[in-house]
């Protein structure tokens, strides 16, 4: 049986006790917030769709202007390395790459990279499904994955006086996506939808952009809260999420406000695709 406890963390490409690891308060991530990082699972010691993870690792890098020091297949080298020095086979892994110890505290300097490890079991599908909230915001550089998630975390006293379990962006009414998912949902004509702008393309919803179920047309297109109106069944996904069930939006059911018929379904295949 593996331990739950990870035991070390990489800081720029070495191994220190993962209780000790640390990088220094002049750090453009802890002065300004300025970073970016990926999160990816390993199941029975093998890495989870880990080349799209590195192909939106690098785009986050190359849009932040931080240069990275290892190459990819370095960089999968140090990964395998951690998780054998952990002896963590089911887990979660975080890459994190920050702005560098700026002398003014503004001008990005070369980057620190953190690996951290820990224990995850991957989740099962959840017949009682998510309560979301809507709220009006847009994430700046939508597209590249930061480490800003001042809304998110600001809302959540909000989203316990709601009863809610996560929050759904809209920007001027456009639907955009949950601060660590993407949302899809499924109208009357039996198209399953997720928006095509405005928001971080995940690699969960990537594979079922590329899924071919019979019967079922899935599509990015941009949608906004009326079209929440005609919905019949939503769901979100993520890496730690996988396929998840939305029951209510704003306190109104989805649906009859179980899971359907699609997202089980969709659940169902991408479950096979991680088997």
């Amino acid at each position: 049986m593996q331990s739950k406890l990870s035991k070390y963390s990489l800081v720029n490409g070495e191994f220190f006790p993962a209780a000790s690891a640390s990088l220094g308060i002049t750090d453009l991530a802890i002065q300004r917030g300025y970073g970016i990082f990926d999160f990816f699972k390993s199941i029975n010691g093998k890495f989870v769709f880990i080349e799209d993870h590195l192909d939106r690792f690098y785009f986050s890098a190359a849009q932040m202007h931080l240069p990275l020091k290892h190459s990819r297949q370095e960089l999968k080298s140090l990964l395998q390395a951690l998780m054998e020095k952990n002896e963590l086979l089911d887990s979660g892994i975080r890459i994190t790459l920050t702005g560098g110890y700026a002398e003014d505290g503004y001008t990005i300097a070369e980057p620190n990279m953190i690996i951290t490890q820990q224990a995850f079991t991957n989740p099962t599908f959840s017949s009682q499904g998510l309560h979301l909230m809507t709220h009006p915001h847009q994430r700046q550089l939508a597209e590249v994955k930061t480490l800003d998630y001042l809304m998110a975390i600001r809302l959540q006293p909000l989203l316990k006086q709601h009863d809610a379990d996560d929050v759904l962006y809209h920007d001027q009414g456009m639907l955009r996506e949950c601060p660590r998912s993407n949302f899809f949902m499924v109208n009357h004509q039996h198209e399953v939808l997720t928006s095509a702008t405005g928001i971080l393309k995940g690699v969960v919803r990537k594979q079922l952009l590329n899924l071919k179920i019979s019967g079922l047309t899935i599509v990015e297109r941009d949608f906004n809260l009326n079209d929440l109106q005609q919905a019949q069944e939503a769901f979100v996904t993520s890496s730690t999420k996988n396929v998840m069930p939305v029951s209510s939006i704003d306190g109104r059911h989805i649906g009859n406000g179980q899971p359907g018929e699609v997202t089980r379904a969709l659940a169902e295949a991408f479950n096979k695709l991680i088997a």
